[in-house]
This record gives structure tokens, sequence and C-alpha cells, in this order.
């Protein structure tokens, strides 16, 4: 007996998983993971599916992830804030803003749970969740020891951290630890946020102007099923950049404090005039070039062509090879999603 997985992943994509967990408690989860492995199942842990694409049926386990309760402690400098990782990341910058507190306004609407933050080191409009995460809590599976990890061991980089790596099997991340500086430094750089005076600008001016530009530029995935931005925003050597913008005066790019150039994909990708542009029923956004979306009961081979074609037009055009963003789940597990769409 298998269940269906298309309410647990915001692509819409058809598949079935042997048994599906909701855990609303460290000892759920452990015991769902625990029961997995003595019948030798794969197991996969999900939040809200919200970047992930099933590439076939799951033969094994999902745990969905709801361990939830948000604690604050406030001090004299800043806020701390203790989050379940089943919490879902939007409401819980709403929350800290309905309550005064400001930091998260830039990362509005990036849809998905709080668990799921540090696992990408979220980011959006010129912050990234390392700047304001204090540790992150979780469980060794295997023998249900806690561990505590501290900002400079979680390893964050751009769209990475630990547990992508060392910490991908047999851990869970149950709760994240916050530090929100009471003295607020907004950050303006990116978009409609740099027509914003910083003399007089607010946390809730901020996040009006990020919420609206996210839900006038990028899907619903409760019409369009999609996983946001599909792709990282390449970051490559400064020598390569300086070429291509040599080129491409108008291209966007960022300097990077080691550096090289971050540049960005949807750019890249629009300059292909790949808006619109449909293989089966997955489909680039027409105003967003970022995403893909579930245009019409696409399965998972739609989207793995078209990510495929768009990665070789780019890389035709600039020299510049796209990398998934989204983490591509096959029966037994993650896959790599690169090779997956060289």
């Amino acid at each position: 007996m298998s269940t269906s997985l298309k309410p647990f992943n915001t692509f819409g994509i058809q598949a079935s998983a042997s048994r599906i967990v909701i855990a609303q408690t460290v000892q759920q989860l452990t015991e769902a993971w625990n029961d997995a492995a003595l019948a030798q199942q794969p197991v996969l842990i999900l939040g809200e599916g919200s970047n992930v694409l099933f590439l076939e049926d799951f033969c094994g386990t999902v745990i969905v992830n709801r361990i939830s309760g948000i604690e604050v402690v406030e001090e004299d400098d800043a806020w701390h804030l203790h989050v379940g990782a089943g919490e879902n990341w939007h409401h819980l910058v709403e929350y800290t803003l309905t309550n005064g507190m400001s930091g998260l306004e830039n990362l509005a609407l990036i849809p998905g749970c709080v668990g799921s933050s540090p696992i990408q080191n979220i980011g959006a409009y010129g912050v990234e969740l390392k700047q304001v995460c204090d540790y992150v809590d979780c469980v060794d599976l295997r023998s249900g020891e806690m561990q505590r990890l501290n900002n400079v061991e979680c390893q964050f980089g751009y769209r990475d951290s630990i547990f992508k790596h060392d910490l991908q099997d047999n851990f869970a991340i149950t709760a994240v630890g916050l530090q929100l500086p009471k003295t607020w430094q907004p950050v303006l750089t990116y978009g409609d946020l740099a027509k914003l005076d910083p003399a007089k600008v607010t946390p809730k001016a901020v996040f009006d102007a990020v919420c609206h530009m996210r839900t006038t530029k990028l899907p619903d995935p409760r019409i369009h099923g999609n996983a946001g931005s599909f792709f990282k925003n390449p970051v490559i050597p400064a020598e390569i950049a300086a070429e291509l913008i040599s080129t491409n005066s108008n291209a966007p790019n960022y300097p990077q404090a080691d550096g090289s150039t971050k540049l960005a994909a949807g750019w890249l990708i629009d300059q292909c005039q790949l808006k619109g542009y449909q293989i089966g029923g997955a489909a680039v956004h027409r105003q967003q070039a970022l995403v893909l979306i579930n245009a019409e009961n696409a399965v998972s081979q739609d989207v793995v062509n078209l990510a495929h074609y768009i990665r070789q037009r780019v890389g035709e055009k600039f020299n510049v090879w796209l990398e998934p963003e989204v983490r591509f789940i096959g029966s037994k597990g993650e896959v790599s999603a690169v090779e997956t769409i060289a």
C-alpha cells in the first residue's frame, strides 16, 4: 500500500511513498525513523516540501516534521528566539514583526518550514539566514541524542550548510535559534527596496515591499505548482564575470567578499528568451524566469527535461552552467540534481 506525496510537495508532482508519518514531537520523529531502519527502508524527512522534486515513487517512509513552538527571550540588545522546526517560515516572519521584532522582513514569503531554513541557508533581497542564526538543534536519529550547533559549526555557505553534507543522513533538525538585534539596520540593496528612503523606512515597509515583489513576480503554488527559485544564482570567478559584463553591460552582478562575482540566474535565463518556454507540462514562469512551474499536470521528467534545456542554452550563450537549488529525490533518497539535468 502506498500513500500519495502530491499534497506534500509544492510542485504538485504525483508520486507516492510506502508510508507517511506526521511527527509533532522529537520522540515521534525518532520512532518513525527507527521503525523504518529496522525494516531496512529508506527515510526522507520533509518540512513543507517546498524545495523538492520527486523524480519517482519513494520506496520508504516519509516523515513530515511538524514540531511546533516559538519561545522568545528578550535581552537589552537583542531578542532570542527558539523556534520549532515545523513552524511555517513566513508565519514566523509575521509573528516577529507583529511583536515588534525586526530583522527577518527581507525573508518574507519564503516558502517552507523553519527547520528547512538552515539546510539551504535561505536568503533573499540581501539577507541570509546565517546573519540571524544563533544555533540549530538537531537529533542524532540513531541514538536519540540531541546536539546544538552554533553558527560557525553550521558551516553556512551560499544555499549550503553542514546539513547538506556531514549531517545530511541520520540527523534531523528539531529547532532553530535566532538572534535579532534591537539596533535595526535596513538592507535595501535589491529590487524595489532600493527606492525606499533609508532614513525613514520601517521594518513593516520593507516587509510590505518584499511581499509585493514576491506576489507580483512569483506564482502561487496553489495555482501553478512550483518550488520557488529553481536555480542558484551562479557565483563565478571575477575574470569570467568581467568578460561577461564587458559584452553585457546591463548584467546584474554582485561582487563577493572572496573576490568572486554572483550573477542573477533569472537574468541569464531571460536573455535566452525562455520565459514561457514549455516542455511537456512544465514551463518557465512568464514573470520570473528563475521559477519553473507545473503548468499542465507535469510529471517529474518534464521538469528535468526543461531544466536540462535551460542549463544548455545558458551555458552555450554565457559559458555559465546553472545548478539547481531544488533538491532532487529519487526512490531511495536525494540524488545529484546537477548530474540529473546535465
